[in-house]
């Protein structure tokens, strides 16, 4: 497959996860939000891990009652921060009630006063998803190369985290993109 004919199948899935998320109610997206928060406590009960969230934006599956439930748990929680366009993520420590800065692309990030740590567990953000473990981001491939680096030091788990409308049939993927662990969903967690 050439270049051009990946970047395009990649974007015509993109937009249309995308758009299938952007159907959804409000009621229907906060029902969700709270059943896949659910699931996500139960998939990673009972391990004391330094769980990574991202912040969520836009119509994405709100994270809020997933932060809200590791931090009910006594579970630690950390946010990603970009700090440079090529670069891997860090992370920085975050309890429900910590003030936030502007971060990069305007998503909220911990204050540079939080230390870094680094997580045993990311639930990352997604456009689209496919059983295999497949994953499309924004195009801006921070997770790939913040996977790979995690990865490279030792054991590190990757749960995409979204609606089970942003599941298409088949992802392609280039050597370089990171497979998901697991996918959890409103409507239950998807091993890989």
């Amino acid at each position: 497959m050439t270049e051009a004919r990946f970047a395009e199948d990649q974007q015509r899935l993109r937009v249309a996860a995308r758009a299938a998320r952007a159907r959804l109610s409000p009621d229907e997206r906060k029902t969700a939000a709270d059943a896949a928060a659910r699931r996500a406590l139960g998939a990673l009960s009972p391990a004391p891990l330094m769980v990574a969230v991202s912040w969520s934006i836009g119509d994405e599956m709100d994270t809020g009652p997933l932060i809200a439930g590791l931090a009910e748990a006594g579970r630690a929680c950390c946010l990603p921060v970009v700090v440079g366009k090529g670069m891997a993520l860090r992370f920085r420590t975050y309890a429900p009630g910590d003030r936030l800065a502007a971060g990069a692309f305007g998503v909220p990030a911990p204050l540079a006063t939080e230390p870094y740590v680094e997580p045993d567990v990311l639930i990352v953000p997604l456009a689209a998803f496919d059983r295999a473990g497949g994953r499309i981001g924004y195009g801006g491939g921070f997770y790939d190369r913040t996977l790979a680096q995690l990865r490279a030091k030792g054991p590190v788990r990757a749960f995409g985290y979204a609606f089970s409308v942003q599941e298409v049939d088949h992802i392609p993927l280039r050597p370089h993109d990171e497979r998901l662990d697991a996918i959890i969903t409103e409507r239950g967690v998807i091993e890989v």
